[in-house]
């Protein structure tokens, strides 16, 4: 497929600088990009790549219009522009309507117009799939669950009973929402009884679910994700959390049940949230990678935890003195008193 920068622009809201009917058929890396394709510069990390790029056209902001050797798509939001834009040139295969003769659908399942189910999925009692619905290969819907229009569950993915999901989802591959959430209470003896999971999952519109996340059920109400939030892979969501609007959580992070997060937050790789106590998240905080969340934060802003990486033996050191420091504090403040400092 191939589009005239006019028709980009038009898509974008772009001004154009250069040819308007020079023609793209593809997406490149500004570094690499050849004729023919599309690129952005949105990072001041690229900048000294621009002079040299072959590409056909570039989306940049209007500072680096006059840096750029070929066309260029002026806007205000460069990245904006380009994810917009990149959903021209979209690869993945589009799921052809219908049941495929070896899914297996039960007959109260009510599917919307242009639904497609794949081959070895399965869709259970009473679930109901909202119009131009995709549920991929191998992909279960559970009973009861509730997909929104032109929502995606690719191959393999599981969505146990009682789930609710809005408009124009993804749930990728092996992600698995509305499993029992962890919680087992100890007897005298100390032996665990499961507590029945009986809430569910109930999703917005515009989220994104990655590979092999997992958003559990609630104990008792619904775990809850809001509009538009967007999940990578390896995300482990605890039940009852509660996350808010266009909230960005990256992969290998886990969120402890109970958690309430506020809207448009970043959490970064690998970050831990939970203490002894349920932890809330205000709106607009970024918690940096590898952070481990033990309490609230109730101010907007970049939140930082750990120890950063550094060659083994000076690290070693560093941590055997790190273990020494309530016994050094100790030492000082005895010496203080010694000597009349304190």
């Amino acid at each position: 497929m191939a589009f005239t920068l006019a028709e980009v622009a038009e898509r974008i809201g772009a001004e154009i600088v250069g040819d308007p009917e020079a023609v793209v058929g593809g997406l490149g890396a500004l570094e690499h990009a050849g004729a023919g394709d599309l690129t952005h510069l949105s990072s001041t990390a690229y900048r000294r790549f621009l002079p040299g790029t072959s590409a056909t056209a570039v989306i940049l902001a209007r500072g680096d219009a006059a840096a750029c050797p070929t066309n260029a798509l002026v806007v205000d939001n460069p990245y904006h522009a380009y994810a917009v834009a990149s959903t021209l040139f979209e690869t993945r295969p589009a799921a052809e309507p219908g049941v495929h003769p070896r899914a297996v659908v039960d007959p109260s399942a009510r599917l919307g117009d242009g639904v497609s189910v794949g081959p070895h999925a399965v869709v259970m009692a009473d679930a109901e799939l909202g119009a131009r619905v995709s549920i991929g290969p191998g992909a279960s819907v559970g009973a009861g669950t509730v997909l929104g229009a032109d929502t995606v569950v690719l191959a393999n993915a599981t969505l146990y009973h009682g789930v609710r999901l809005g408009e124009r989802c993804i749930v990728h591959s092996g992600a698995v929402i509305g499993a029992d959430g962890f919680g087992f209470a100890p007897d005298a003896a100390g032996r665990l009884q499961a507590i029945a999971q009986v809430g569910g999952v109930t999703i917005g519109n515009d989220v994104s679910i990655g590979a092999l996340s997992a958003v559990d059920r609630g104990a008792i109400d619904d775990t809850v994700i809001a509009d538009g939030v967007k999940i990578d892979n390896l995300v482990q969501v605890g039940h009852n959390c509660d996350i808010g609007a266009h909230t960005v959580i990256c992969g290998c992070t886990g969120i402890v049940g109970s958690t309430r997060i506020g809207r448009h937050c970043i959490l970064g790789g690998g970050v831990g949230v939970g203490g002894d106590g349920p932890v809330e998240i205000c709106d607009g905080v970024t918690v940096s990678a590898m952070t481990h969340v033990t309490s609230s934060i109730d101010e907007p802003g970049v939140y930082s935890g750990g120890t950063l990486h550094g060659k083994t033996r000076r690290w070693k050191r560093s941590a055997l003195r790190f273990a020494e420091l309530d016994s050094m504090a100790k030492r000082l403040a005895r010496l203080e008193k010694e000597v009349g400092t304190r």
